[in-house]
């Protein structure tokens, strides 16, 4: 039966006018062994009550532990991890539409913090596809995550250049022509793990490689102190951000980037005149995601 759906949809795909999506399988390991350094990641999820990270919780954790090597290739799954916890309130029902997860699925549960704290001691870098969100979850309930590397597969990779037109994983697995069964923390691991593994659409890179080249590199928080109220649209323009706390513009960029940005800001917003003392925040993978690289923590 299978092999004549796979018949009908190759029929359906030869005639230009339809686009079939297949089920995700599992990770396919290549053939043959590393042929470099290797080193081992995780690819993690939550599922949580709500989006409050300063008082909501984690009710399911997903671990994909993989093996990876120096050029970017995934070689292989050392391991999975999947374990529902009951949190300290019922889950809001918003929460059971998205998920499919109910009060009665997590009663009696509990994450082994043991288990989850050795998975962690052993990683490289730490990938979630909205890490700002997963990272600040995992470092209130888990302390070891704050010492740990993390990158952003979301947010660190040009999927708009490399054209594709969302961010969102169901979407990048849909390019690939694939689907999942999405919101639940394994499920969304495993799809991100297919998503990492294959090639970018134009360059070619392989995408985790586009991933940990961004993780490497240092982020620099540039603040535009006292500058104009009545250029603010041009800071805007320039992908500048407004801090409530601090009452002021700030752009978060590569390192290189630096003098570039403060001839931009000599030049067009303060007049050829640049404040000395131009306040500046450095971010590595270390921090870059967490509490302490929240402009408004």
């Amino acid at each position: 039966m299978t092999d004549a759906l796979d018949d009908i949809a190759a029929i359906l795909e030869r005639t230009g006018d339809y686009r079939v999506l297949r089920r995700l399988g599992p990770f396919v390991p290549p053939a043959e062994e590393p042929a470099e350094p290797t080193f081992v990641g995780l690819i993690l999820d939550t599922e949580t009550t709500g989006i409050d990270v300063t008082a909501d919780e984690v009710i399911e954790l997903g671990i994909v532990k993989f093996e990876y090597g120096a050029s970017g290739r995934i070689y292989r799954v050392l391991e999975r991890f999947n374990q529902l916890h009951q949190p300290s309130i019922p889950i809001p029902e918003a929460v059971v539409r998205l998920t499919g997860i109910t009060d009665a699925d997590v009663a009696g549960q509990r994450i082994d913090d043991a288990a989850v704290e050795a998975l962690a001691a052993e990683a490289r870098v730490i990938i979630a596809h909205n890490a700002r969100f997963d990272r600040q979850m995992c470092e209130r309930r888990w302390p070891i995550f704050v010492s740990r590397n993390w990158a952003c597969s979301c947010h660190q990779i040009p999927w708009r250049a490399e054209g594709h037109e969302g961010m969102r994983l169901g979407h990048l697995l849909a390019d690939h022509g694939h689907f999942h069964n999405g919101h639940r923390a394994i499920d969304d691991c495993e799809a991100l793990l297919a998503v990492l593994a294959r090639p970018l659409r134009l360059s070619g890179r392989l995408a985790l490689a586009a991933l940990l080249e961004a993780a490497r590199r240092p982020t620099v928080r540039l603040w535009a102190s006292d500058a104009p109220i009545a250029l603010k649209d041009r800071l805007k323009d320039r992908n500048y951000r407004w801090s409530p706390r601090r009452r002021c513009w700030y752009v978060d960029l590569d390192e290189e980037q630096i003098e570039i940005e403060r001839t931009f800001l000599s030049r067009e917003i303060y007049r050829g005149t640049l404040p000395s003392g131009l306040p500046a925040d450095r971010f590595t993978a270390r921090d870059r995601f967490s509490t302490r690289a929240d402009p408004e923590a």
